[in-house]
């Protein structure tokens, strides 16, 4: 029966790490089953779903953290199992451009938490306008439970997303 380990890396941004990671689960005889990669700042992470029978696991666990050292990176792992989808009533889209302030994703992922929302992708990004105003533009894909109305949590972003002086969309997702 197959397994499934999350794998995270993290370090300094240089060329090859990830052919690097690829060939070790591939040595290990594990498939990668989703995966992430992302620049923050001079900081190169990766995010891996892997998969593989129970020797294939722990050979990549006993294996990673050698390789880490190798390329100076944070490496972490942890086994899971599959994602249990729940009932949904719909798939949405949030997305929202603004200024960068604190407290604005918080405020935002709040309301979220307090309607039951599932965010299932999160993807913000800050950047300077050319008036050197910093700009934040974030997108997430939500699952919105059977028990709260979409009209009204739409309302209800809309209204935050006013207060905040932010611009953007709340769609069901195609």
């Amino acid at each position: 029966m197959p397994q499934q380990l999350v794998v995270t890396a993290i370090g300094t941004d240089r060329t090859g790490i990830v052919s690097k990671l690829a060939r070790l689960v591939t040595d290990c005889n594990c498939n990668i089953t989703d995966s992430r990669m992302a620049i923050f700042g001079g900081e190169f992470t990766f995010i891996m779903l892997l998969s593989g029978d129970p020797a294939a696991i722990s050979r990549i666990e006993h294996l990673l953290p050698v390789l880490g050292v190798e390329l100076d990176l944070t490496t972490m792992t942890k086994r899971t199992g599959s994602h249990q989808h729940k009932e949904v009533a719909a798939h949405y889209v949030l997305e929202y451009t603004g200024p960068d302030r604190v407290g604005t994703l918080g405020a935002i992922t709040g309301l979220l938490a307090s309607r039951q929302v599932y965010i299932g992708s999160l993807q913000s990004q800050s950047k300077t306008a050319a008036d050197g105003q910093s700009i934040m533009h974030t997108m997430m894909t939500l699952e919105l439970p059977q028990s709260e109305p979409a009209a009204q949590i739409e309302a209800d972003i809309g209204a935050l997303m006013q207060q905040m002086n932010l611009t953007g969309s709340f769609h069901a997702q195609t």
